[in-house]
């Protein structure tokens, strides 16, 4: 398993059980006590802590990603995340760790779209970044979607400390 993929697991894990801390604080009262951050301050420094060495790996890391073959212009599957009723569309490109996360993907993606083909090329996350950067409708990277919901923000992608 690659390292990206460990860190994204172990970051999701912390994130779900914050999360959980907070429902259960909530199901007492509409605002979270004040002792709450402090109270929780290791998990959430570790959470950015890992969030911060994601968004190191994404820019080096080679990635699949995943085009509609049948298209005139090779056309990168993208995810649409706005609200139907938002006037511009917001969108994340989908890219995976491995082959198996790809094809995972690809079964769920031919569910939806029946008449598509798709075929897979690789390419590191700094390229698909910049590849996307001047959309405004551009958000991030969602690594190995659908099975995870976590987006990495474009702007996030980073090399070195500043």
């Amino acid at each position: 398993m690659s390292e990206l993929k460990q860190l994204v697991e172990k970051f999701i894990e912390l994130d779900d059980d914050l999360n959980a801390k907070i429902e259960k604080e909530l199901e007492n009262s509409e605002d979270l006590p004040e002792s709450f951050e402090e109270d929780n301050k290791e998990q959430i420094e570790e959470l950015g802590e890992i969030y911060h060495e994601i968004e190191h790996k994404v820019f080096n890391e080679e990635f699949i990603i995943v085009s509609n073959a049948k298209s005139e212009e090779k056309e990168v599957v993208a995810l649409i995340i706005s609200e139907e009723d938002d006037e511009d569309e917001e969108f994340v490109i989908p890219v995976y760790t491995d082959e198996k996360e790809a094809e995972e993907a690809i079964t769920v993606f031919k569910e939806q779209f029946e008449d598509n083909e798709f075929e897979c090329d690789t390419k590191v996350g700094s390229e698909i970044v910049a590849d996307y950067a001047d959309d405004e409708g551009f958000i991030g990277l969602a690594i190995n979607a659908p099975q995870w919901d976590f987006v990495i923000g474009g702007e996030d992608v980073h090399d070195c400390c500043e």
